[in-house]
């Protein structure tokens, strides 16, 4: 099994055997757009119903913690708020096997002391055993203001220094595009599962952007490496050669996101079944969704955006029309000959049939019979 992935992967790279994926790209394009709509779609009905679950430390309010209890169950905390404040609904999650946490809006003092006292009759513990702490409205703007700040800085600076790098704005912009379909994917899955919106969460945020605009630069570099000098030449065109790159790519692009993948969902899974609510949970979660979903867009998104875009240039135009109608007279001059029109022809988008070479995935010389 291991060699037939290896020979496989050898043959991505050696042009032997190719997936159009630049040359089916409407198709990728039509399933990022409908991952976004719905995910904006997600948003907009949770804004609509009272905004995301966003963390006390966005929204600001008094944090109960109650260790060392033996039933986690939600009811105890819920009747100790409401005898002392019955207008506030809290929040009560179970941390792990013996702590509960408590959430509610901001408290007076003498709220605070007394919502505390009734959480350690409640659970039966000693008051010590009960902590509290308050988060101001304004830290919480500030971290919100923060964490905005830090994301627009972001894809400002993947912009600048992409188009250095490439010198080429177009792959600065497709991978911008790429990011922004990451991003919006990751936040409306976490908003359809409900979870709170954290510092952590902002963190593994930034976090997957980072780890998808890494895979995205790996596929362009090769594309660059591809199509340079593509103008010179009439053997294939630029939208092929690019094509090859991420062929030769995919191999890698896999091998990478499964050996990143894994480790995350084994924190998943740790975070929300063992430990639940709490950092470990909130940040493997935007790394899980955000790393798989940045996979998918390196490969099937930025590339053939990018594609779509050299390919509103004149002189690609003009080349990839000129290639194709050479490659019509050869199949015409090949007439019967089998083996020369697949050469002549090629395959599509992503490699060329050598000589000798016909369809399927060998590549061995027919031997004809003397005539």
């Amino acid at each position: 099994m291991a060699s037939g992935f290896a020979q496989w992967g050898n043959d991505l790279y050696t042009g032997r055997r190719s997936y159009a994926i630049v040359a089916k790209r409407r198709g990728y394009f039509l399933v990022a757009i409908v991952l976004v709509v719905l995910s904006l779609g997600v948003i907009g009905i949770r804004m609509a119903g009272g905004g995301l679950n966003l963390g006390i430390e966005f929204r600001g309010g008094s944090e109960f913690t109650v260790s060392g209890v033996s039933d986690t169950s939600q009811q105890p905390a819920l009747d100790a708020v409401a005898a002392v404040a019955p207008e506030e609904v809290p929040r009560v999650t179970s941390v792990g096997s013996s702590t509960v946490r408590i959430q509610t809006a901001e408290l007076s003092n003498e709220q605070v002391e007394q919502v505390a006292t009734g959480l350690a009759d409640a659970y039966g513990v000693a008051t010590g055993e009960v902590t509290s702490s308050y988060i101001g409205p304004t830290w919480g703007k500030d971290v919100s203001q923060k964490a905005v700040v830090g994301l627009v800085v972001f894809l400002l600076l993947v912009s600048l220094v992409m188009t250095i790098y490439f010198r080429n704005w177009r792959m600065a912009l497709a991978a911008v595009i790429a990011l922004f379909h990451d991003l919006v994917v990751t936040v409306g899955i976490y908003a359809l599962i409900g979870w709170e919106i954290t510092p952590a969460t902002v963190i593994g945020l930034l976090t997957i952007l980072a780890y998808s605009i890494y895979d995205t630069v790996v596929v362009f570099d090769k594309v660059r490496e591809n199509t340079a000098g593509v103008l010179d030449q009439t053997r294939s065109t630029y939208a092929e050669r690019a094509n090859l790159a991420i062929n030769q790519t995919l191999v890698r692009s896999i091998n990478t996101s499964i050996v990143a993948l894994l480790p995350v969902a084994g924190i998943l899974f740790i975070g929300a079944f063992l430990l639940g609510a709490g950092t470990l949970r909130d940040i493997a979660l935007a790394l899980f969704v955000g790393m798989a979903v940045g996979a998918y867009s390196s490969v099937y998104l930025a590339t053939p955006l990018e594609v779509a875009l050299r390919e509103r240039e004149k002189p690609i135009r003009d080349h990839t029309a000129k290639v194709l109608a050479l490659r019509a007279e050869r199949v015409e001059a090949a007439g019967d000959d089998e083996d020369a029109a697949l050469a002549a022809a090629g395959v599509g988008a992503g490699r060329q049939l050598q000589p000798g070479e016909h369809l399927g995935n060998k590549a061995q010389p027919r031997r004809r019979r003397p005539r």
